[in-house]
């Protein structure tokens, strides 16, 4: 397997740092999660954007947070066929293995996704004929929250399209039985949060008012 290089020497050079560094003072709580498995409360769905960390936003330890990210942290909606693919099997691990008892989706700023969805919705596009045809299958589940704010009549734009994609992915969210049944039960919450990583600011989605709000 010739075509397979090792590790890049200055990834493997930030390893050695950590490990040197700050592995120490870590060591004795990754022993015991490495003896007894993790347990964590909260599970993040977030972008697999490079400047977008959940667990340096909300100060989380190895063990705290369960994190699944995909481009443009969406969750489809439940198929009837049921068809598996890496959001939903994460979803189904974290609520019914795990039993987080926080889900939160977190959306973000500048998302190069969201912005692609925007641009291929309003220049009529699908998603199959773009040059990244498989990520433009992929934007094109998000396409409903795009229509939903067109039919609003009011202008947008794609981080607006961002936030409504949380609230659209929050609503797949309970269309999956096993999430609505433990939201029913009381033994989970369901959130969404936008973050501005150029002004760290955190919106927080208030289900009410179906708007986004300062933390």
């Amino acid at each position: 397997m010739t075509e397979i290089t090792p590790i890049p020497k200055p990834l493997l050079q930030r390893y050695r740092v950590w490990k040197e560094s700050k592995f120490p003072d870590r060591a004795a709580e990754l022993s015991r999660l490495a003896r007894e498995g993790q347990a964590p409360d909260f599970m993040m769905i977030s972008c697999s954007d490079s400047r977008v960390q959940p667990t340096d936003i909300f100060g989380a330890e190895a063990g705290d947070m369960f994190v699944h990210r995909n481009i443009a942290n969406f969750v489809p909606p439940l198929t009837q066929s049921g068809d598996a693919h890496g959001t939903s099997a994460a979803v189904e691990y974290g609520v019914r293995a795990l039993k987080v008892r926080h889900l939160v989706v977190l959306g973000h700023a500048q998302c190069g996704g969201v912005q692609g969805c925007h641009d291929m919705c309003q220049s009529g596009q699908i998603g199959a004929a773009l040059d990244l045809p498989l990520v433009g299958q992929w934007l094109e589940l998000m396409r409903p929250a795009y229509d939903v704010l067109v039919a609003q009549g009011k202008p947008f734009d794609a981080d607006e399209l961002s936030r409504r994609s949380v609230v659209q992915s929050l609503q797949n969210l309970l269309c999956f039985p096993f999430v609505a049944d433990a939201v029913a039960a009381g033994s989970l919450q369901v959130h969404g949060a936008w973050f501005d990583f150029g002004t760290g600011v955190l919106l927080v989605y208030q289900p009410d008012s179906d708007s986004f709000e300062p933390a």
